[in-house]
């Protein structure tokens, strides 16, 4: 039993994927060997396609697959003025375009929950500490 194994069980697997991939087009960003996020939101998607690959709703080489196409679909056609999408902007394209596309989730549910945690992003920006 590796090391993955025993801290994360029959996740070990998902675990040892994602750590072996650090140089790859599809590498979460790192900084000392651990994933880097720099928005909150960022380590949520990130733990969201974790734990539905967990499920076993889909393979991780799967969505790594769409990760990759949508990083390198990301720079084409743009203009030179127009800033690129971040990586975890494409982690979650990639992973909205997979639910949807596997029946996992709607399109106009994905926009709700969007719609709802903008709101409530909004209403704690707004409250006086």
């Amino acid at each position: 039993m590796d090391h993955y194994e025993r801290l994360f069980g029959n996740a070990g697997y998902i675990a040892r994927r994602i750590a072996s991939d650090v140089s790859g087009p599809a590498a979460i960003p790192r900084r000392n060997g651990e994933p880097v996020f720099n928005e909150p939101w960022e380590s949520r998607v990130f733990g969201a396609a974790v734990a539905l690959c967990e499920r076993g709703l889909f393979e991780w080489d799967e969505f790594r697959d769409r990760l990759i196409a949508e990083i390198a679909s990301a720079g084409t056609g743009r203009l030179a003025s127009v800033q690129l999408p971040s990586y975890y902007e494409c982690f979650l394209s990639a992973l909205e375009r997979l639910v949807i596309d596997k029946g996992i989730c709607a399109k106009e549910e994905i926009e709700r929950l969007v719609n709802a945690e903008l709101a409530d992003e909004h209403d704690q920006h707004r409250k006086p500490t």
